[in-house]
């Protein structure tokens, strides 16, 4: 049998929060295990962690949500903003600061599934509002070395880092080492980057392509 996902939420809008509660009710794979107005009520009143908190952007209790973020961060819950609306600097904030993806209330239940799913595994939710807010803002976007960035773009298209060394002309060591700076460098700029799907999608958010030749 599948592991099964525990989901908890935090929103202040009632109306929200049950019709929320009615589609995680017919999502395999996902359980309900709270729902809070604010994080506040969540860890005060919850009798087990959930494995992604759907966390709204805006509470209306004034708490900033890079505070509510790192809070259910030490929980030892992973977190996926929602919100209303895509605005691109929260949503880059929100990255930065620790959440695990972002997400507009206006997606269906399948995007949302998938998005909880793939936090919960341990990647990052790249919805379309925030592929656009990564393309947008340049300020986020780590300086990469022509060789770093050699090394990013060939192992994140599907080779291997032998293959990759060797197109570089470079030993997989040296390789290897290429690859962990441009890691800590995403890490650096508050996206953290872990697993070969998560460097070719940081390729693609950040249009990065063959050194030499600028970015579109």
């Amino acid at each position: 049998m599948a592991e099964v996902i525990t989901v908890a939420v935090v929103d202040d809008d009632r109306m929200l929060l049950d019709g929320i509660r009615s589609w995680l009710a017919g999502a395999p794979g996902l359980r309900l295990v709270g729902c809070a107005c604010t994080v506040d009520e969540l860890l005060d009143g919850w009798r087990e962690r959930a494995d992604v908190v759907l966390l709204d952007l805006v509470l209306r209790d004034g708490r900033p949500s890079a505070e509510n973020i790192r809070r259910l961060r030490e929980a030892g819950s992973r977190v996926l903003m929602i919100s209303v609306v895509p605005d691109r600097d929260r949503i880059v904030a929100a990255i930065a600061d620790g959440a695990d993806g972002y997400l507009t209330k206006d997606h269906d239940l399948s995007v949302l599934v998938g998005a909880i799913e793939e936090v919960a595994a341990g990647g990052t939710a790249h919805s379309p509002e925030l592929a656009f807010a990564w393309a947008c803002d340049q300020g986020i976007r780590p300086k990469l070395s022509p060789k770093e960035r050699e090394v990013l773009v060939g192992y994140a298209s599907g080779l291997t880092l032998k293959a990759t060394a060797r197109r570089a002309g470079i030993t997989a060591n040296t390789a290897k080492y290429y690859l962990d700076r441009v890691k800590a460098k995403y890490q650096d700029a508050g996206r953290p980057t872990y697993t070969k799907i998560d460097l070719a999608l940081r390729v693609r958010e950040d249009g990065w392509v063959h050194p030499g030749i600028p970015p579109t």
